[in-house]
């Protein structure tokens, strides 16, 4: 079973029955996919080389897997234009703009645990 297709959410067994959180965080924890969702997020729609370069370290192949992965779930759309090269432009759908609140809160708590940790670390090793 796929965790994260759209398709098994509230399937037994995926624990969407008893969780209604489950197949969203499930997907969002899936490798580079919150970096993903973040840099759509900041920067808008871009390109795929624009995204893989902004996605520092992430491979060619990892990058595709969770775009298909995010576009399956209906938080990405991928707008192809048949030029040539062809120019494919990935951007967040209304869908995917729905977590910018909760992705924003998130990154605060983030942030903030981020230095509380670093002072506490500095603070145990002055000691």
């Amino acid at each position: 079973m796929n965790l994260n297709s759209p398709a098994d959410h509230g399937k037994e067994g995926s624990g969407g029955a008893s969780c209604p959180m489950d197949f969203i965080l499930r997907m969002l924890m899936g490798p580079w996919t919150t970096y993903i969702v973040y840099n759509l997020r900041t920067f808008g729609p871009q390109r795929f080389g624009e995204l893989k370069r902004r996605v520092a370290g992430i491979s060619a192949k990892m990058l595709t897997e969770r775009l298909r992965t995010l576009e399956g779930a209906g938080l990405v759309r991928r707008d192809y234009e048949a030029t040539i090269p062809p120019k494919v432009t990935y951007s967040l759908t209304a869908r995917g703009h729905e977590l910018d609140e909760v992705l924003g809160k998130l990154a605060e708590v983030a942030t903030r645990w981020q230095a509380e940790d670093a002072a506490a670390r500095a603070l145990k090793a002055a000691e």
